[in-house]
């Protein structure tokens, strides 16, 4: 199984203009443990709600690269946006889903992609094309090249990882801080 720290440190290695919204939680840990910058945005205490923030962010701001990295049980939380994700179809946006088949704030208990259900086949079904299931690093380093360049639409890439679970990478948790910080990163005023 994939390492959920080399995954998301190959995904941001040349980052560029690239705007993160992470997920509640490991995802957060892990986007921080690569570097803290003001264009991460973290989700603290919203579980579900990475993608549909993800998708508000890309539809105000289409020239800006968008990724939302999170993982399988917030997106399980939260697999109704897939709907809306892909109706809205923003070719800006990319949606990470680490998937390590458990609930690992809350103690480890198994979400329900270890009972079978399957990330990328609900967002091929809700309409989102450009879904890829990732195993290996090769395939991370190639979705990662892909993620930066112009296309038409919007792209999902659910990453099997290890159930390991790394130190914890603390970040700003105020939400007024992290909005202002983002905002003044798209330079834009900030309260």
């Amino acid at each position: 199984m994939l390492d959920r720290r080399q995954v998301v440190a190959a995904l941001l290695k040349d980052r560029k203009d690239l705007v993160v919204i992470s997920g509640l939680g490991s995802p957060t840990y892990d986007v921080a443990a690569v570097g803290d910058d003001d264009r991460n945005f973290y989700l603290w205490g919203a579980m579900g709600g990475a993608a549909m923030t993800g998708l508000g962010l890309a539809i105000a701001k289409p020239d800006t690269p968008i990724l939302v990295v999170t993982g399988d049980g917030e997106m399980l939380m939260g697999m109704g946006s897939l709907a809306t994700i892909a109706l809205q179809n923003p070719p800006n946006l990319t949606l990470v889903v680490l998937d390590n088949k458990q609930y690992g704030e809350t103690g480890g208990q198994a979400t329900h992609t270890a009972r079978g259900t399957n990330l990328a086949q609900v967002a091929k079904a809700c309409g989102i094309e450009n879904v890829k299931e990732l195993d290996t690093m090769s395939e991370v380093i190639l979705f990662s090249a892909e993620m930066h360049k112009t296309r038409k639409t919007l792209m999902m890439a659910n990453i099997r990882i290890g159930q390991e679970m790394p130190y914890r990478v603390m970040t700003p948790r105020s939400g007024p801080v992290l909005v202002d910080r983002t905002r003044g990163s798209f330079g834009l005023a900030t309260v």
